[in-house]
């Protein structure tokens, strides 16, 4: 593995609001970037009521203004909600800020369900334009032709490096024509993860942002110092995501002793799937199941992420996950 990164959803806990999750962002980020994470990324999601990150590039900017080194960047936006020069425009601001730290990663679905795409003005005629966008959007970040009558300002020139994101075959398989690193969704949508790197690495074209395959895996991460205690607090994340699946989406709740009694059978096989690639337990234990997705992936970065109630909690998980993940860094 080369590198391990952090995905940061900026959660609004029971209890707290958007106000609170972005000052905790902010804090996450300035300890990630102490820790030696290499990269700290924000996704964009709309109307789910425990996740503050939906102007990603607003939020970006005040991440980057508050850190020094670390790289930060969209895991990812969603391009289908948004017109690609205005993108293109957003992070040519943020690399103009931020020169030399700014990655754009791109989610091929809207991020919301269909009601609130409807109200970002999204187009669900049916057709898919995500491959046409992205190419248009790369496009914006080459340097402007003499008399150019459409160019994005600040961003022609910029060259700021693109990912796609994905929880299926479609984007490994875009990511591998266009030659961009990919990232599986593998935190929360496993399902897919092997076939996806198969096809992405067996199908990559070298390009002029890359000349090999760049795979990324998201894993949650819930680390204390006992078994027990990381499983306590993981239950915050088991909780929101029960919620999500019987269609009622919730700020992040406190942690229980047991999720025993708040799930039938079939939904905790359903969360338990969903959650898979997590490490979740004692520094050893996470360490143990990190070396085993690493070995089953052989990812060349893990980005983790959590939903962690206790913002204390939530920094002492991602520094053991720092102190692990250096271990396997070569």
């Amino acid at each position: 593995m080369k590198q391990f990164s952090l995905l940061d959803l900026a959660p609004i806990i029971e209890g707290g609001d958007a106000a609170l999750a972005f000052r905790n962002s902010l804090d996450l980020a300035q300890h990630a970037e102490s820790w030696g994470y290499h990269r700290f990324w924000m996704a964009e999601h709309h109307n789910i009521p425990g996740i503050a990150s939906a102007a990603t590039s607003v939020l970006l900017c005040h991440v980057g203004g508050g850190t020094k080194r670390i790289r930060i960047g969209a895991g990812g936006v969603m391009l289908p909600n948004h017109a690609p020069l205005a993108i293109a425009e957003q992070f040519g601001t943020l690399e103009s800020l931020f020169p030399g730290r700014i990655d754009l990663g791109l989610g091929r679905a809207p991020g919301s369900d269909q009601l609130t795409a409807r109200a970002m003005r999204r187009n669900l005629g049916g057709s898919d334009t995500f491959p046409q966008d992205v190419l248009e959007l790369q496009s914006y970040f080459e340097p402007a032709e003499p008399g150019q009558r459409l160019q994005a300002v600040p961003g022609a020139g910029l060259r700021v490096p693109l990912y796609l994101l994905g929880s299926s075959d479609f984007s490994a398989r875009l990511a591998a024509e266009l030659g961009l690193p990919f990232a599986f969704a593998s935190h929360f949508a496993p399902e897919y993860l092997g076939l996806a790197l198969q096809l992405y690495r067996h199908n990559f074209k070298p390009s002029a942002q890359l000349d090999a395959p760049h795979a990324m895996i998201g894993v949650g991460i819930f680390a204390a110092e006992t078994d027990g205690e990381g499983q306590r607090l993981f239950t915050s994340s088991q909780l929101q995501f029960l919620r999500l699946i019987r269609g009622h989406p919730s700020p992040l709740p406190p942690p229980v002793e047991s999720m025993e009694g708040h799930w039938s059978r079939a939904e905790q096989l359903a969360v338990s799937e969903r959650t898979r690639c997590s490490a979740v337990g004692s520094p050893e234990t996470v360490r143990r199941r990190l070396g085993e997705l690493i070995e089953e992936t052989q990812t060349d970065e893990i980005i983790a992420t959590a939903q962690i109630y206790d913002h204390a909690a939530r920094l002492h998980s991602f520094e053991i996950a720092a102190e692990a993940l250096q271990g396997f860094v070569r």
